[in-house]
């Protein structure tokens, strides 16, 4: 079960029926009962899937978005992980690819897994590109150790709507040509550790404020528009070989003869741009099919993934209607068109079977990694560095929202400069401190931006209030959007840390002591009336 037999070799021994399976990717949970173990177990033999794709548990937000059940915490999700990729690999006659979303590691889907920042964090960087090639490295090192041999990413959406609720803090900015080096460079770092890449969401969900899991995105913009920016980081990715090109679930009407259909079943899309235009000749993966913005449209069981495959993928990310599906496109499709998937499938495989291609020196480890990025991410907003250390020579009180006081950013500057915290929501109504210095430290609880960042209305009017009459020199451990909500025009001084890990809050401690610069550069615009 351990080698991937050679193409040829493969079309002489396996049925077009068993073609046709390798074709899918059901989904696998990392947290299901024993009986749901069984019944993929069983799709798996049955019908000779190619592929999985993993995810945390059924209850998790990419499975059940609008659903209200509990992720259950499992401390234990690695070692459960890869006793079910042995179980799965061990009933399949022919090895499967295993597929994971690992946009920033592992942790992503698995607990107790390294982290990496997001990549709009990554974004800010502004001296080179090795750091991110090193990221993409280490993270596929984490998936070759687990078993995995696909790392579903990066996100070459370009992120030019704020109000993105699934894309924003995923994507590495909104400038074109930045979003493109530092896919490209991601790329290339998965890639020297052996494991295959997948770059999405095609052909630009970026600029949008429909959630793609729940609605259709529609894309209005010319095909000219789109060619010059939304589509500008996949042809360089295309011309750079990446592995495979994830099609999202969204219309854009420019590119299908004025069809407002997913670009999941667009034969002008995926045949037309994708392929003839862009000349791409790797795997087509579909986003998954599981997504309300496709699922409710194609109700008949099968048919969904019919049309997925007439309009070019080649894997059916999510597939649900597994046994229809096959049914269907052995019924619909020409043996020639099965064909040229299959091979495409198969020639993946090969690859993600072969051994990793020898790289120099080990990778960094994580907490390396992470110490590293802190120092290059870290992004002077607003005012200048004077004005912050001039702050230590006064009296200050440190106020934290979203963490409590006790956060290592305060208790790492407290090491050097004694000071006060105070708590402004505890117990009592809000109320501004007697002091006239202020050091806020923002953690907003949500990285999407529905609810505000998950800050209350009373609390952003409340900073809002705190920054129009006090000195108040503000660091945000989180998305740098949420400055959209904040009236950051008085403020003294503006940070952000983007991410709140342990080496981030020191990292920005040392800077507000002076003992570190700000080096990077915000990638994505922010409201001008909050500046």
């Amino acid at each position: 079960m351990n080698d991937i037999s050679p193409y040829h070799t493969a079309t002489t021994t396996l049925t077009l029926r068993e073609k046709v399976g390798q074709l899918f990717m059901p989904a696998a949970f990392i947290n299901d009962t024993e009986e749901e173990i069984r019944r993929l177990e069983d799709l798996i033999k049955t019908h000779k899937i190619g592929s999985l794709c993993f995810f945390h548990s059924r209850a998790s937000a990419a499975t059940n978005f609008e659903g209200k059940k509990e992720v259950i915490y499992n401390e234990n999700s690695l070692a459960t992980l890869k006793k079910l990729i042995r179980r799965y690999q061990k009933v399949s006659k022919i090895p499967l690819l295993i597929a994971i979303d690992a946009e920033w590691g592992l942790a992503m889907r698995i607990e107790n897994t390294p982290q990496f920042p997001y990549a709009i964090s990554l974004g800010a960087i502004t001296h080179g590109t090795d750091l991110i090639f090193e990221v993409g490295r280490c993270i596929a090192r984490d998936c070759r150790e687990a078993g995995i041999h696909w790392n579903l990413s990066p996100v070459a959406d370009i992120n030019n709507n704020p109000d993105n609720p699934v894309i924003g803090y995923r994507s590495f900015g909104e400038d074109k040509q930045k979003v493109a080096e530092k896919a490209v460079a991601y790329v290339k770092g998965t890639q020297s550790e052996g494991v295959l890449t997948s770059v999405k969401h095609f052909p630009g969900h970026g600029d949008t404020a429909t959630d793609s899991h729940l609605g259709l995105p529609l894309i209005e913009k010319t095909k000219e528009t789109l060619l010059q920016n939304e589509l500008y980081p996949f042809r360089e990715l295309v011309q750079q070989g990446v592995d495979s090109v994830m099609v999202g679930h969204l219309a854009v009407p420019s590119l299908t003869q004025g069809k407002p259909i997913p670009a999941t079943v667009s034969k002008e899309i995926i045949k037309g741009v994708l392929r003839k235009e862009l000349h791409f000749e790797g795997i087509v993966i579909s986003d998954a099919l599981n997504m309300h913005s496709v699922s409710k449209m194609y109700p008949q069981k099968g048919e969904l993934e019919w049309l997925a495959f007439d309009a070019g993928n080649d894997v059916l990310c999510f597939a649900e209607h597994v046994a229809e599906g096959i049914g269907t496109i052995l019924q619909k499709a020409s043996e020639t068109q099965i064909e040229e998937s299959f091979e495409r499938v198969w020639r993946l495989k090969e690859k993600g079977y072969s051994k990793p291609f020898p790289t120099k020196g080990n990778p960094m480890s994580t907490s390396e990694l992470n110490k590293a990025l802190a120092a290059e991410i870290l992004t002077l907003f607003k005012g200048d560095e004077a004005t912050i250390s001039a702050l230590i020579d006064e009296e200050f009180i440190g106020i934290s929202l979203g963490k409590g006081t006790e956060t290592i950013f305060f208790e790492s500057i407290s090491l050097s400069v004694p000071f006060k915290t105070f708590e402004p929501f505890q117990k009592v109504a809000p109320q501004l401190p007697p002091a006239e210095n202020i050091l806020l430290a923002l953690f907003p609880p949500q990285v999407k931006p529905t609810d505000n960042f998950g800050i209350g209305p009373e609390e952003i009017q409340w900073i809002n209030e705190l920054i129009r009459v006090k000195n108040v020199i503000l660091y945000v451990f989180g998305n740098p959007y949420v400055l959209n909500k904040i009236r950051t025009r008085e403020a003294k001084a503006v940070v952000l840390a983007y991410q709140d890990f342990t080496v981030f809050q020191q990292l920005a401690a040392d800077h507000f002591l002076a003992i570190h610069s700000a080096r990077g550069t915000l990638p994505v615009s922010i409201d001008s009336r909050a500046i």
